[in-house]
């Protein structure tokens, strides 16, 4: 019926430039820059010639040589490098770097080595000046992770409520925490815990009968508590064998005349001498008893001695002062100056075995009082030896190539692995920046505000939305994870693009996951918005064999215009249509066969056409 007849049902619209926000499922509610944009190659192949000269098609400005396989960036030609250093100058398309994965620290599958730590520096340096021959005249971008083969703590999100009640700092507790022997380098780890310990009490259960019932006692211990009980055992063992030997060679002592002891005093004066003192039989017996004592002190010592180094090396800066301190008494006692000189009355102290026993018992009492981290949370142990190796890496850098001297950017691997979360890349960059001034200025001469000022230039932050969106495998939200972003915002000078779902290390185009993009750019401000953005999607590559570069303009709603303004690729679809597509069918052939605007049906006697002959009355003979 007319009445039930509506335009709408007919024609749906077009899209508006005014609704751009909402256009597509793939956008991601933010605008960005084709400018700015670039593809990474494929990292399997170090054909990177034919790569570059592939990524090239889409008209992105920035191309990212993925050569994060050792191996394959030693199989890449020079002759490849500077053939991409024309194409780049041809085409106008800027190349950015991202360097082998490796461990700055020196961790290895067997645990943390200073030599693989300067191995691993050189394979650095090495990296940063192949990537200088893509672009001599410029400061080149190029990406290492913050660890590769360290593996990272595991982390239980927990609500504000629970924060509360049980007193935490952060709304976050440790599962699983990787730790490391500071002495041996191995790496262990420590978890929370719930333990049961057991008391006995006795209960009448009848007239003059008992039952013993053993009643659980629970407690809960963190990872850190874990950790600090492992420090407090392994330093109790060390003052547990010093004693014990200690307490053997007061028992064979004690039964000693004092008188026999300064006889053995002498024999060991005369010793030194190569002469020998007659004894008597009993005098002989009980010497050959102090020696035995002298064997246990000696082995207590040399404990002792171990474990005083590991205290100083590893204590805090108020337990070295009382170290030093508790020293001067050990010596004292033994009759020895500050200087090292003996005390006169007192050259007969340190061949004292009664002497050297209470010595040894004086600062062992006095070791009780400190409490060394020999385990150390390894992350935090590898944090430490990065900052040097990327201070060492950036200092090398600057002497060979001074102002021209490739960026490195430190990247923040996936959530779960060592190092990869916004407080560790920020602790490592500021760390290898305050490296870097600290080697300039005492070796280079430099002023402290120009080191400053190079450090700053030369080291930053490459942020992977990707990466630490894989938060959400361990119960965090997006609020949290867009706060790890604001994080880094002074120290950004990079991003890699990529989306998932937050539960496995997959790389997607942006707009095909749950990575709030929007938001951790409204947090990077215009830091993020000024930066190289590259997209790295392995997994759409792998499955759909595609460039992802499409779909990453719609994601991002990149301006179609070099005008930065509407339309948006993500409005694309609008364009699908033809010129008259807003009007839905133009013309329609059924609208003629219809109404008669043709004349396919009309009676012949009107000059329709004839159903046998196809002809028209005007072409046939009349009335035929």
């Amino acid at each position: 019926m007319a009445e039930d007849y509506h335009v709408s049902d007919i024609y749906q619209g077009g899209y508006s430039s005014l609704d751009s926000e909402s256009y597509g499922s793939v956008f991601t509610g933010y605008h960005g820059n084709i400018a700015q944009l670039g593809l990474s190659t494929d990292p399997r192949t170090a054909n990177i010639l034919k790569e570059f000269s592939d990524k090239l098609a889409p008209g992105q400005k920035v191309i990212e040589l993925s050569l994060i396989t050792p191996e394959v960036l030693e199989a890449v030609p020079k002759q490849h490098l500077k053939e991409i250093q024309r194409l780049s100058k041809l085409t106008g398309v800027e190349p950015t770097v991202h360097g082998p994965l490796l461990d700055a620290s020196g961790v290895t599958q067997q645990g943390f080595s200073e030599q693989q730590r300067k191995v691993t520096e050189r394979k650095l340096l090495y990296a940063i000046e192949r990537s200088h021959e893509l672009n001599p005249d410029g400061n080149i971008p190029v990406t290492f992770h913050t660890a590769n083969q360290l593996p990272g703590a595991r982390w239980n999100r927990i609500s504000e409520k629970e924060q509360k009640e049980r007193g935490l700092e952060k709304p976050e507790e440790i599962e699983f925490m990787p730790v490391v022997n500071q002495e041996t380098g191995q790496i262990t780890a420590v978890k929370k815990e719930t333990r049961y310990y057991p008391r006995s009490i006795t209960e009448e259960i009848s007239k003059g009968k008992y039952k013993d019932y053993l009643i659980g006692e629970e407690k809960k211990y963190s990872a850190e508590k874990q950790l600090e009980i492992m420090n407090h055992t392994e330093w109790d063992k060390n003052l547990f064998e010093v004693e014990t030997n200690r307490e053997h060679a007061e028992r064979i002592l004690q039964n000693i005349n004092p008188a026999h002891i300064g006889r053995y005093i002498q024999v060991k004066q005369l010793e030194r001498g190569d002469k020998k003192i007659p004894l008597t039989e009993l005098e002989d017996e009980n010497i050959k008893k102090i020696y035995s004592a002298e064997e246990f002190i000696q082995q207590a010592e040399m404990v002792m001695h171990s474990a005083f180094s590991k205290a100083y090396k590893y204590g805090t800066e108020i337990e070295k002062k009382y170290l030093k301190d508790l020293a001067k008494q050990y010596s004292n006692i033994l009759g020895y100056k500050e200087d090292g000189k003996l005390i006169e009355g007192k050259e007969r102290y340190q061949l004292d075995p009664k002497i050297q026993s209470q010595a040894l018992f004086t600062i062992m009492k006095g070791m009780e009082r400190v409490s060394p981290k020999i385990y150390k949370p390894a992350e935090d142990f590898a944090l430490e030896k990065s900052k040097e190796t990327f201070g060492n890496v950036a200092w090398e850098t600057y002497k060979k190539f001074k102002d021209k001297s490739p960026i490195i950017n430190i990247e923040n691997p996936p959530a779960g692995f060592g190092l990869s979360r916004a407080e560790n890349v920020k602790d490592m960059v500021e760390g290898a920046r305050a490296e870097f001034e600290k080697i300039a200025v005492e070796k280079g001469g430099m002023s402290k505000s120009e080191a400053k000022k190079q450090a700053e230039k030369m080291i930053g932050v490459t942020w992977d939305v990707g990466h630490i969106n894989q938060l959400r495998q361990f119960g965090f939200t997006s609020e949290d994870i867009i706060k790890e972003a604001e994080k880094i915002k002074p120290l950004l000078k990079h991003i890699h693009l990529s989306d998932n779902f937050g539960m496995e290390n997959v790389e997607l185009p942006m707009g095909m996951g749950n990575v709030d993009f929007k938001e951790i750019m409204k947090k990077l401000g215009d830091r993020g918005e000024k930066v190289r953005k590259i997209v790295e999607a392995a997994h759409w590559w792998q499955f759909q064999q595609t460039s992802p570069m499409a779909v990453t303009l719609e994601a991002l709603g990149s301006p179609i215009y070099g005008m930065k303004m509407a339309p948006y690729w993500n409005q694309a679809q609008g364009f699908h249509q033809g010129y008259f597509g807003g009007y839905g069918a133009f013309l329609p052939q059924i609208n003629y066969e219809t109404f008669g605007a043709g004349f396919s049906n009309l009676p012949t006697e009107l000059g329709g056409q004839k159903q046998q002959t196809g002809r028209s009355r005007m072409g046939g003979t009349p009335m035929e």
